[in-house]
C-alpha cells in the first residue's frame, strides 16, 4: 500500500508539471498569436478545430476513456495487456478510416468547410495521431513521468516554431499546424515506445466484440460531451462570424487552462480508482474520491471567483484590447470551473470506475440537449455571451443528473468539503484584493498584485482554520524539511 501511495504522489506531481506546461504554453503563445491573427484569425482556427473534433470523436469511439480502465485492469499480465491494446488499436484504425471518409465528404459538400479546406485538413492530422498514440495505454499503466516529459518537449518545440513562423494575419494556417505539432506529434514516439509494455507481434485470440458494448457507451458519452463543449463554437461560426468565434475562444481559452488545473488530480486517480474497484478495495476507492472532490472544490471556487472579478485584466493581458468583447463571455463561463470540477469526480471518478458509465452518458445527453436549445435561442441575439450562457446551464444540468443517480453516495462525499472555512477564506481574499480594480494599473500589474493578495490570503486563512486537506498538503511539504533539520 505504501508504494501505491508514493506512486499516486509521484503521478500527481507529474500531472502538475504537465498541467503547468499546458498553462505556460498558451500563456506565452496566445498573447502573441492573438495580437497578430486578431479575433478573425484565431476564430478561423478554433472553428476548424471544433469541426474536426466531431470526426475525431468518431475515430476514437470512446476508447480514450474506456482504454484507461481496460488497460488498468490487466496491467499485471503482459499478454492480456498486449491483446487488449491490440484489439483497441484495431477498432481505432477502422473508425479512423470511417472518420476521414466523413470529413472529406463534408469538405466537398459544406461551403463553409470548402472555404477553409487546407486548414481543416491540417487540423485533421490530429485524428490519425491520436489513434496511433495510444495515450490510453500509458494512462492505464500510470506512466505519467513519460507522458509529461514527452509533452513538455513537444510544447517547447512548438513554442519556438510559433515565434519563428507566425508573423502576419494570414498565417493562421501555420498556427493551426503548430497547434497540431504541440498536441499530437508525440504520438509517433508513443507508438515506438509502446513495445516496452506490450508485444509488437500478434498474440492471437483477438475478440473485438467483447469491447463493443462498453466502447459504444463511452463513444456516446464522448459525443454528448463534444456536442456541448464544441457546439457553441460551431454554431457561432455558422450563425455569426469568425470574429465572434474569436471573442468566445479567448474566454474559453482561459477557462480551459484553469479546468486542466482543477481536474489534474482526478486525471491521475482514474486508473487507480478502476484498479481499486476491480480488486474489491472499496474503502480505498471511497477515500480517494472524497479527497478528490474536496481538492476540486477548494481549488476551483477561488479560481472561479477571482477570474469573474478580474476577467477584464485577464483578457487584456492574454489577448489584447481587440478582444475587449470577450470579457462578458468569460465572466459568464467561469462558474463552469466549479461545475466541471465536481462532475469530473461524480462522473469520471465514481460512476465510470464502478461500471455505471451509462449514467454519465445520460447526464451528458441532457446537457447536450439543453446546450443545443439555448444556443439556438441565445446566439442570434447575444452572440458569444449567449454561447457562454448555454454552456454554463448545460454544465449545471450534467452535474445535477449525475448527483441524482448517485443519491446517498453523493451526499457522503459532498459533506466532506469544508464549505464554511472556504467561504471565510474567499471573503478574506476578495476583501484584500478587490481594491486593485480601482488603481488603474495595466493588466499585468493588476493580475500580479491582486493574484498574490487573493490567493495568499485565501490559502493562509484555510491554514489558520486548519482545513484538513490544506493542512495535509502543508505537512507533506514540511515533513521532508523537518526530517533534514532533525538530522
Amino acid at each position: 500500500m505504501k508504494s501505491q501511495k508514493v506512486s499516486i504522489k509521484k503521478n500527481f506531481i507529474m500531472e502538475i508539471f504537465l498541467t503547468m506546461s499546458n498553462f505556460i504554453f498558451p500563456l506565452i503563445t496566445f498573447p502573441y498569436v492573438s495580437r497578430i491573427l486578431k479575433p478573425e484569425g484565431t476564430g478561423k482556427v478554433q472553428f476548424a478545430t471544433a469541426a474536426v473534433s466531431y470526426f475525431l470523436i468518431i475515430a476514437q469511439l470512446g476508447i480514450p476513456k474506456y482504454g484507461i480502465r481496460a488497460c488498468a485492469k490487466v496491467r499485471d499480465n503482459r499478454e492480456e495487456l498486449s491483446r487488449t491494446a491490440h484489439e483497441l488499436l484495431m477498432i481505432n484504425l477502422i473508425m479512423t478510416a470511417i472518420a476521414y471518409a466523413g470529413l472529406f465528404l463534408s469538405i466537398l459538400f459544406v461551403p463553409k468547410f470548402q472555404d477553409e479546406k487546407a486548414l481543416l485538413i491540417i487540423i485533421s492530422l490530429s485524428i490519425i495521431f491520436s489513434t496511433i498514440g495510444m495515450e490510453w495505454l500509458y494512462k492505464g499503466l500510470e506512466k505519467y513521468t513519460y507522458i509529461t516529459i514527452r509533452a513538455v518537449i513537444f510544447k517547447f518545440v512548438a513554442l519556438i516554431a510559433m515565434f519563428l513562423l507566425v508573423h502576419e494575419e494570414d498565417d493562421y494556417i501555420i498556427y493551426g499546424a503548430i497547434t497540431i505539432l504541440a498536441s499530437s506529434c508525440s504520438s509517433i514516439f508513443n507508438l515506438i515506445h509502446a513495445r516496452k509494455y506490450i508485444s509488437t507481434k500478434p498474440v492471437g485470440n483477438y475478440n473485438l466484440k467483447k469491447h463493443m458494448k462498453a466502447v459504444v457507451v463511452f463513444f456516446a458519452m464522448a459525443c454528448a460531451t463534444t456536442v456541448y463543449t464544441h457546439l457553441d463554437t460551431l454554431m457561432l461560426g455558422f450563425m455569426k462570424t469568425d470574429i465572434d468565434v474569436g471573442y468566445y475562444h479567448a474566454a474559453v481559452k482561459i477557462k480551459t487552462i484553469l479546468v486542466s488545473i482543477v481536474i489534474s488530480l482526478g486525471t491521475v486517480l482514474l486508473p487507480r480508482a478502476s484498479y481499486y474497484v476491480q480488486n474489491g478495495k472499496m474503502d480505498e476507492f471511497h477515500n480517494i474520491t472524497k479527497k478528490s472532490l474536496n481538492f476540486a472544490v477548494l481549488l476551483s471556487t477561488p479560481l472561479m471567483i477571482y477570474f469573474i472579478f478580474f476577467a477584464r485584466a485577464g483578457i487584456l493581458l492574454l489577448s489584447g484590447s481587440a478582444f475587449e468583447s470577450a470579457v462578458l463571455p468569460m465572466q459568464l463561463i467561469m462558474p463552469t470551473l466549479l461545475l466541471i470540477g465536481m462532475s469530473n469526480v461524480t462522473g469520471i471518478q465514481i460512476l465510470v470506475p464502478t461500471g455505471r458509465e451509462k449514467y454519465v452518458l445520460y447526464s451528458e445527453i441532457a446537457g447536450a440537449i439543453v446546450d443545443l436549445i439555448l444556443n439556438a435561442i441565445l446566439i442570434p441575439r447575444y452572440s458569444s455571451a449567449g454561447a457562454a450562457i448555454g454552456t454554463l446551464v448545460a454544465e449545471v444540468v450534467v452535474l445535477l443528473v449525475q448527483i441524482a443517480f448517485l443519491r446517498k453516495e453523493a451526499a457522503a462525499i459532498f459533506k466532506k468539503v469544508s464549505y464554511l472555512k472556504m467561504f471565510v477564506a474567499l471573503a478574506g481574499g476578495l476583501a484584500g484584493s478587490v481594491w486593485v480594480l480601482w488603481m488603474n494599473w495595466n493588466s499585468f500589474f493588476t493580475l500580479l498584485v491582486s493574484g498574490i493578495l487573493f490567493f495568499c490570503i485565501y490559502g493562509g486563512l484555510l491554514l489558520i482554520q486548519k482545513e484538513p486537506l490544506v493542512n495535509n498538503i502543508k505537512d507533506q511539504l514540511m515533513n521532508p524539511i523537518k526530517r533534514k533539520l532533525g538530522k
